[in-house]
Parts: C-alpha cells; structure tokens; sequence
C-alpha cells in the first residue's frame, strides 16, 4: 500500500541521465499510445486509459502532466482540469461531473484533480458532511472497479513534497510576475492547514487503493525526478493493461 512515509523526497538525477530517460519515455509513449488508438499494429483499439493527478499545492502536476502529453497527438489525449463544483454540478452525485472526461476504448485522458476532491478538499473544509465523505471512499472504490472491469487503466498519482519545498515553490511564484497569477490567499490557507490535509491524505491512500487500482505517490522535491518517474510508471501501466486485455505491445524501433 502507498504511504506518504515510505518516499524518498532526497531523490535525485542528474540533468543528463533526466533528460536521456524522459526522452526515452516519451517516445516509447508515443508508441503505445498510437498502438491503443488503433494508428499502429493491427488497427484493434487499445483498453481506455485515465491518468488522475492529484497531489499538494506547487507539487508539480502541471509540469508533469505537460511532460507526459507533450509528445503525444493532441487529437489522441484529453486533458480535463476539475476545480470546485459550481452550482449545477452540486445539484448530482458528486461522480457525476467526471463521466463526460473519461476515455473510451482507444482513447486516453489525464485528470487534474478529480473525483478524490471529495475525500480531500471537501473533506477538510467542511463543503461535504462527515456522513457524506465517509460513505464516499466505498462508493470511488465501487466506480473505479467498475471502470477497471471494462478494461481501463486506471493511473494515480499523488505528488509529495516537503512543507520546506512547497514554501520555496510559493515564494518564487510571488517573485515571478508570469507565475504569480498561480498563487492564491487559499494557497497559503491551505498550507496553514498541512496536518489536516496529511491525515485526510493517509487515509484516502489507505481507503481507496485496491488491486485494480493502485495509488503511486511519486516524490516531487525534484521536478526532474517527478517528470520522469509519471512517464515510466503510465508506460507499465498501459503495457500490463494491454496485456491484460489481450493485446501485446509493439515493440518500435527508432
């Protein structure tokens, strides 16, 4: 079971060896991607692939989604960004608002932030009940096997950082006028309340990781690390889905 205890923030790579693996990933990527969206091999449609990003303020999910979607046909992926439910969507069940943005077969789509805002944020300032975020943890299990069943890959990522990282993070964001619009009052407040989160983290990865789909909590302290480590582990996850599935993955030369 991932545990935000068991990581490595120390962890490090050279800026050669990063860049060598990232390029390396990338294009091998690229490769199974083509192949799952029937554009490579036999044309048969690869299982449905949902990468869900959830992580800390500044942890670096914007940095690493770009770098797993860079390289890829834009009409191939979707990218959904999930912030607080508005109105309407406060009117359904919290899952609702998230069928529209998952894939299909032969498609693939990257969440950032999702349907565990319900366990998280929700949870932690008050916007779902006790009874409310307590009963929701069963009912994301019960919708992620369900997805997993009908052969998704299913993907998620929690980016860790140290509290000493993320106030580095939010300081260079205040000094760089291209990036301070990223930098919010709630930013801060929410760093205030780091402990409750942490709790509200350890048990949403205790409570919701199961065999069809696992939590990877990649260390963030080194964006080159991060990078690296999300296009590696979304490569295993779709060879051993497409496996699973009955399809076996090309291997491309250069």
């Amino acid at each position: 079971m991932a545990s935000l205890d068991d990581v490595d923030l120390l962890a490090r790579l050279s800026k050669k060896e990063g860049e060598l693996r990232l390029k390396a990933a990338q294009k091998r990527l690229l490769e199974l991607r083509l192949q799952v969206g029937g554009q490579l091999g036999d044309g048969e449609l690869g299982p449905p692939v949902c990468v869900v990003f959830e992580g800390w303020d500044a942890s670096g999910k914007g940095g690493a989604i770009k770098r797993l979607v860079s390289k890829l046909d834009s009409r191939h992926v979707t990218v959904a960004e999930f912030a607080v439910p508005d109105e309407r969507e406060r009117r359904h069940h919290f899952l609702w608002r998230f069928g529209p943005a998952l894939p299909g077969w032969g498609g693939m789509s990257v969440l950032d932030r999702s349907w565990y805002g319900r366990v998280l944020v929700e949870r932690v300032e008050g916007f779902a009940s006790e009874t409310e975020w307590e009963r929701a943890y069963g009912e994301i299990v019960a919708f992620e096997q369900g997805l997993c069943l009908q052969g998704t890959v299913l993907v998620k990522f929690w980016l860790h950082i140290s509290h000493e990282e993320q106030l580095r993070r939010f300081r260079r964001r205040e000094r760089t006028p291209l990036k301070s619009w990223k930098l919010t009052e709630e930013d801060w407040r929410n760093r205030e309340r780091r402990q409750e989160y942490e709790a509200a983290v350890t048990a949403m990865l205790e409570r919701t990781d199961h065999d069809c789909a696992r939590w990877t909590v990649v260390p963030g302290d080194s964006k080159r690390c991060a990078r690296v480590a999300v296009v590696e582990a979304v490569i295993a996850a779709i060879e051993r889905g497409m496996r699973a599935n009955g399809q076996v993955p090309l291997a491309i030369s250069a």
